[in-house]
């Protein structure tokens, strides 16, 4: 007999969802702590290699460059193969890719290891996405997802106060050394762990007959749901802003607030921890205005998102010294409930069959326009002028972002009528 969703709406039985989504979050937490460890570094690897903030800039968008490249082509794998074969697979060769950036010995072999780093990542995201929304029910899709996405700002955080205290005490290069190991051992046990059957790509025409999808119509799948690629953008606003805070907020703190590099990357760790808050609770409150107000998926990230550029407007604009950093604490707070919402959006509208494709188009629009750009960016303007004047930018693209989703709220019922009811069966 085949396994299909239960009555409650879960794929497999409740525990084993929980435990395959436990080891989603730690491999999330490791995939995002070896990414961002040289964050908290760049002033040890600034007087090693005589580089500028530019190239430093470039030790983190060359991730973001490879996973833009590479996460649609390897997301279209996972849709038609397997979601947790393809993530064990991944972080094996992200793993690896880092501990490789401790025997470097020069600038060049850190970037080319750095880039590998982002090919292993690149279809991570869009996996683990599609996984959880196999697994749980819709009506949990927006908790669960925030509960996941809470694992960034533990990894962030963890990467940028432990490269800044390792490299303090023994030297940059053991901090990679250090992180790589984590994540292999949990990307083992991945390759181990049960999946749903691969769906079918069909749909039902107006005649009630079951049509197989083609490319063209693939490409329709997403062309005619506005929500969706109003969601896509507004994500890769908001992912702009917190990389470049992730990245620069550390070099912001020691120059502006003329703090030692271990405590300013232990403050701006701090300040992106508090996501951790704003990514599941964000989850709840959607989940539960949800089920009064179907955009809720699409309005509160709006809404919260215009909450926090407000915020950081205050702290670059208006504040200095200890009021200053209590506002970007407030930013660091709800900066990440948009997540849950828009995150679950991806999944929504868009045919069961091609949740991780189109996970991977978000990622992809966020890397390139944003996780990629971001760093080069306000390291462009920091060289031309100052750390402060590359900041200053940051309120107004989180604006953008918030138009950007209540537009795309206004076509989320429409585009929930469209969707394939197809049920999903575990693999054997």
């Amino acid at each position: 007999m085949k396994k299909t969703e239960d009555r409650t709406g879960y794929l497999f039985s409740k525990s084993y969802s929980n435990y395959v989504f436990m080891l989603l979050f730690l491999l999330y937490v490791f995939d995002y702590a070896d990414r961002m460890v040289v964050n908290s570094m760049f002033t040890y690897i600034q007087n090693d290699y005589h580089i500028t903030y530019t190239q430093c800039g470039w030790l983190v968008s060359v991730i973001y460059l490879a996973i833009g490249i590479l996460t649609f082509p390897i997301s279209l794998l996972i849709d038609r193969w397997s979601r947790t074969k393809t993530i064990g697979i991944m972080a094996i060769v992200w793993s690896v890719a880092t501990f490789f950036c401790a025997l470097t010995g020069n600038y060049v072999q850190l970037f080319l290891a750095r880039i590998m780093i982002g090919f292993g990542e690149a279809g991570y995201a869009p996996g683990g996405t599609a996984l959880i929304s196999g697994m749980y029910p819709i009506e949990k899709r927006s908790k669960m997802m925030g509960l996941w996405n809470a694992s960034i700002p533990i990894g962030s955080a963890i990467g940028v106060t432990m490269g800044g205290i390792i490299a303090n005490s023994f030297g940059w290069k053991h901090a990679f050394g250090i992180v790589a190991g984590p994540g292999l051992l949990v990307a083992i046990l991945f390759l181990f762990l049960k999946d749903y059957k691969t769906v079918d790509l069909s749909f039902v025409d107006k005649g009630n007959n079951k049509i197989k999808m083609e490319k063209k119509d693939m490409i329709r799948e997403f062309m005619t749901r506005p929500s969706v690629l109003f969601t896509y953008f507004g994500m890769a606003a908001i992912v702009f802003v917190t990389t470049a805070m992730i990245v620069w907020l550390p070099q912001f703190f020691e120059i502006e607030h003329k703090l030692d590099p271990k405590f300013a990357g232990t403050l701006a760790g701090a300040v992106m921890m508090l996501a951790l808050i704003g990514a599941p609770v964000g989850g709840y409150i959607v989940d539960r205005w949800r089920k009064r107000m179907p955009q809720a998926r699409m309005l509160f990230p709006a809404i919260s998102t215009f909450v926090s550029a407000i915020s950081l407007f205050i702290a670059f604009f208006l504040l200095k010294g200890t009021g200053q950093i209590v506002m970007l604490f407030v930013f660091g707070t709800t900066v990440m409930l948009f997540i849950a919402g828009a995150a679950a959006v991806t999944q929504d509208v868009i045919h069961p069959g091609l949740r991780a494709t189109s996970y991977a188009i978000a990622v992809a629009v966020q890397n390139l326009l944003g996780s990629f750009t971001a760093p080069i960016v306000l390291g462009k303007i920091s060289d031309l002028s100052n750390i402060k004047a590359a900041m200053s930018i940051l309120p107004f693209v989180l604006a953008l972002g918030s138009i950007l989703f209540f537009i795309g709220s206004r076509y989320y019922t429409s585009d929930m009528e469209k969707v394939a009811k197809i049920k999903l069966e575990a693999a054997v």
